[in-house]
């Protein structure tokens, strides 16, 4: 009875220790909606685990829904990130399932900072929101619609994925 009990402990112990992001080689794919001032829109991202509790990827970004005032082409809807990341959630001894990670995209219509949470309800499969906000903005001679787009607070959630 007592081996037992000590390899049902020992099991609980390494399952209650298991993080959601795994470090070096970790890969997350994360699909949602992007809302703004102007603009909804639509996001994707990957990132790739470099170290216990550092990732870079790519992202994208799309503006679907304009405001009527903006008139904008293919180019100035879309953007591409690279993005990094610091996942701080084995950090803080927060919900094994749970990843937070604070971080930079640099993109081609700013430089911004984001942080994003994001829930696993199995090893695979999980939400996301991220608040992203821009610190070098996107500057033209004229407004243009990349400058209402892209240089402004948005708030993002869908769905993620665990590779």
């Amino acid at each position: 009875m007592k081996k037992t009990i000590f390899v049902l402990a020992l099991i609980a112990s390494v399952i209650a220790n298991a993080q959601i992001f795994a470090g070096k080689g970790d890969q997350k794919v994360q699909i949602g909606a992007d809302f703004q001032s102007g603009a909804t829109g639509i996001q994707g991202t990957y990132d790739y685990g470099l170290a216990e509790n550092f990732s870079m990827g790519l992202g994208v970004n799309y503006a679907l829904g304009l405001d009527d005032n903006l008139d904008a082409d293919f180019d100035d809807r879309a953007t591409i990130k690279l993005r990094f990341n610091a996942n701080i959630g084995n950090v803080i001894n927060v919900d094994p399932m749970l990843d937070i990670y604070p971080g930079l995209a640099f993109s081609t219509k700013n430089f911004g900072g984001h942080l994003g949470a994001r829930y696993f309800f199995t090893d695979g499969f999980g939400v996301y929101t991220e608040a992203a906000f821009p610190l070098a903005k996107y500057k033209t001679e004229a407004l243009s619609p990349v400058e209402e787009i892209h240089n402004q607070f948005n708030i993002n959630f869908g769905l993620a994925f665990n590779f």
